[in-house]
C-alpha cells in the first residue's frame, strides 16, 4: 500500500491571526469554519482539495522541542514565485529562520524559504530545482532538518 498526505490539520492559539495569515499572505482559499464558541476551526484548500485544517484549541504556540511535527513545507512552481511569497511574508513581518532563498544543502538545485507562522509553526515553501547558487545554512545537514 502506497500513502500520500491528505490534509494537514494544526492546532492554532488564535484561529482569526492563523487563519488570517494562511489565508491572505499564504493564498490559501478558506472552505469552510466552525464558529460555535469553543469548538472554533477552518478548512482551507488550494482551489481544487482540502490542504490545511486549523483547529482553534492550543493554549501555547509550536515548541520544536517536543514529539510530532518538526515542519509543514509547501511546494512552488518556481523559485520567482518563492520569491514572491518571500516579498509578502517580510511585508506582513514574518519571523524568517534563513535570510532569503537557501538551498536544500549545498551545492543542491533544489530549495527555498524557512519561516514561522504566527504560533511559531516552521514552515518552508521550496522548489525542487531552480536553487541553483544559493547557499546553504548549515554545511553537515540538511537545512530542512534544524532551524
Amino acid at each position: 500500500m502506497t500513502l500520500r498526505t491528505g490534509h494537514i490539520g494544526l492546532n492554532v492559539t488564535d484561529l482569526d491571526r492563523s487563519l488570517a495569515f494562511y489565508r491572505d499572505v499564504l493564498g490559501f482559499t478558506a472552505i469552510g469554519e466552525g464558529k460555535e464558541e469553543g469548538r472554533r476551526y477552518a478548512f482551507l484548500g488550494d482551489g481544487e482539495s482540502l490542504v490545511l485544517t486549523l483547529w482553534q484549541q492550543a493554549e501555547a504556540a509550536f515548541a520544536g522541542d517536543r514529539a510530532g511535527l518538526h515542519h509543514l513545507a509547501f511546494e512552488a512552481d518556481s523559485i520567482e514565485r518563492v520569491r514572491q511569497y518571500e516579498q509578502a511574508l517580510r511585508t506582513d513581518g514574518v519571523d524568517f529562520a534563513h535570510e532569503g532563498v537557501v538551498a536544500h544543502r549545498e551545492g543542491s538545485a533544489s530549495g527555498g524559504i524557512f519561516f514561522h507562522d504566527p504560533d511559531g509553526t516552521r514552515l518552508e515553501i521550496s522548489v525542487p530545482s531552480g536553487a541553483d547558487g544559493a547557499p546553504a545554512p548549515v554545511e553537515a545537514a540538511p537545512t530542512c532538518g534544524f532551524f
